[in-house]
């Protein structure tokens, strides 16, 4: 695409609306687009990827560029990150902006703080500087400022993962097989899927390769009772239901119609039976406290930090604070007792994140487990052997996307006492 004076105009007038950060960036972008119809989409993907390219490194340019005003953050970003050269900007800037231009190429980030090199608030890298070397904080930050890729589930209630890479590659689009989860599939690039037929007809959802294995842990057989206590818009609760071969029972519980009802037309893809979404109050609602002691299978995606997805919302570095995160571990907490009360003798919980905070992870599942001396934490890298995962990051999945390729997560597997089901 050849970058003209409107591209760089419309490219500041985005950036101007998101970075007052006072609503999700990708919501923003979308109020923008509805506000700017005549953009194709070419320049939707052009203004899309350099706001979010300037939300990843906005550290380093705020302070290489000396400035928080849009226009020189977006000049600043292409040239030091999208390598563009400065004879092809020559033309759309100024004179002075082209001289300012050449000091930022040659900044370096290697001579900034270490929250400049990691694109991480001072009170993250503090909190980080508890569980991790400098070493380790950077390989996360440098992670986190890549985009995601993008993952896909295979229904496997309706098609398997081979049939679904070959009808892929006979469209030209690229993927291959996840490296962990066995309905998974890495995609080349970002093609336009939510418009092929595949998932038109619910043979595949968008879905990261991490959250995925959230099902695996949880492994819900074909008769049980389920709980997805916090289902959101209901990408896991669609994998339990595929797992189960539609069968058995599974609630949805949320707190917000507007996702629930947005996994309505998800559901009526899917093929699936045995998903009953219901809107709750609360952790305490009456919906949830029918069916204490009745559920085999509890999964609890719980509110959180969301600072293991930066790669697909920096926007969350500078929208979280330390006493928001006070607030969520208050709320994981509460999420969690009353999501255990739900389970069977025998019955498995498992407690989820993404985060890679151990205060909204080890810490909340050790003090549940303090006050709560009928549980028992059960080994994740045992559970996936036994699924042949080949992945062990010990007692807790912990994934990282330095390490593992999907967003940060954080899973325990928690078994109320009695004979295993």
């Amino acid at each position: 695409m050849r970058l003209t004076p409107a591209h760089l105009d419309l490219a500041t007038a985005a950036l101007r609306a998101v970075l007052p950060l006072e609503h999700p960036a990708d919501a923003i972008l979308r109020r923008f687009f509805r506000d700017n119809p005549e953009l194709g989409v070419n320049d939707r993907a052009f203004i899309t990827d350099t706001v979010f390219g300037i939300l990843r490194h906005r550290f380093f340019l705020e302070r290489a560029a000396d400035t928080t005003v849009p226009r020189p953050l977006l000049l600043a970003y292409l040239v030091k990150f999208q390598g563009m050269n400065l004879r092809e900007l020559m033309s759309l800037v100024s004179e002075a902006e082209t001289k300012w231009l050449i000091g930022i190429k040659a900044a370096t980030p290697e001579s900034q703080p270490l929250a400049v090199r990691a694109e991480f608030p001072e009170w993250l890298v503090e909190k980080l500087h508890g569980c991790m070397s400098e070493t380790d904080i950077l390989d996360l930050g440098h992670s986190l400022q890549q985009a995601a890729s993008l993952d896909l589930r295979v229904n496997t209630l309706l098609a398997n993962r081979d049939e679904v890479l070959a009808a892929l590659s006979k469209d030209g689009i690229e993927g291959s097989a996840t490296p962990y989860s066995p309905s998974g599939i890495r995609l080349v690039g970002k093609p336009a899927i939510n418009r092929h037929e595949l998932f038109l007809t619910g043979k595949v959802e968008v879905q990261d390769e991490g959250s995925q294995l959230l099902g695996y842990l949880l492994a819900p057989k074909r008769s049980d009772m389920v709980v997805d206590f916090c289902a959101g818009a209901g990408g896991k609760t669609l994998m339990l239901g595929a797992l189960m071969r539609s069968q058995g029972r599974i609630y949805a519980f949320d707190i917000s119609e507007k996702r629930l009802n947005n996994l309505k037309p998800r559901l009526k893809r899917s093929g699936l039976s045995n998903l009953h979404p219901q809107c709750i109050t609360n952790e305490n609602d009456i919906k949830v406290k029918r069916l204490t002691g009745k559920i085999d299978r509890v999964l609890v995606d719980a509110p959180c930090s969301g600072l293991g997805t930066l790669r697909r919302n920096p926007d969350l570095k500078w929208r979280q604070s330390p006493q928001s995160i006070e607030g969520l571990k208050r709320k994981q907490a509460a999420i969690l007792s009353s999501a255990a009360n739900l389970l069977k003798p025998g019955g498995r919980l498992v407690y989820a994140t993404c985060s890679f905070l151990p205060e909204e992870n080890q810490e909340i599942i050790q003090r549940f487990l303090a006050d709560h001396p009928r549980f028992m934490l059960l080994n994740c890298a045992e559970l996936l052997a036994q699924q042949k995962i080949p992945l062990d990051t010990g007692e807790f999945l912990q994934l990282m996307p330095s390490r593992h390729g999907t967003d940060g997560f954080f899973a325990a597997v928690l078994a109320l006492a009695g004979k295993q089901i």
